[in-house]
């Protein structure tokens, strides 16, 4: 059986490039059930130190998961681990699960689709009725 790190030998990064992010939990644990720990997960985001080499585009946290859209400004590898540590550090213990799953966007075009797709996770997961009703989400394109 593979394990996470080497899902990404052999694979690397491009700056400026878009990616959608996927990072899940550990054991799929739902910890963003509680507020406290998804308005930190959401805060994270923004966070100087991941903003120096990620800008966050969209986001969406869900009970077990997190789906990211960002552009690029370093190494994606570093911008998810520091990502994963603030929220760590903000909850109060490890949560995360080994690695990261991410795809980069090749057409500029469709960054605006993936994030409604991201935005429209709640209601697919009958979280919701309507997305307004989730808090833990955003897009620079409102």
């Amino acid at each position: 059986m593979q394990t996470s790190h080497r899902l990404r030998q052999g694979r690397y990064s491009l700056e400026n490039a878009y990616y959608l992010i996927t990072i899940t939990t550990q054991n799929r644990h739902p910890v963003f059930t509680q507020f406290e720990a998804a308005c930190c997960a959401s805060k994270c985001f923004y966070h100087p130190r991941v903003q120096e080499l990620a800008s966050t585009l969209s986001f969406v946290v869900m009970p077990d998961h997190i789906h990211w859209l960002i552009q690029l400004t370093g190494s994606l590898p570093e911008a998810v681990r520091r990502y994963k540590s603030y929220v760590s550090l903000g909850v109060g213990k490890s949560i995360w699960q080994r690695g990261f799953h991410d795809r980069m966007i090749r057409q500029e075009g469709s960054l605006k689709e993936v994030a409604r797709y991201i935005v429209g996770n709640p209601l697919r997961a009958n979280l919701v009725q309507d997305v307004n009703q989730y808090g833990y989400w955003n897009a620079v394109w409102l």
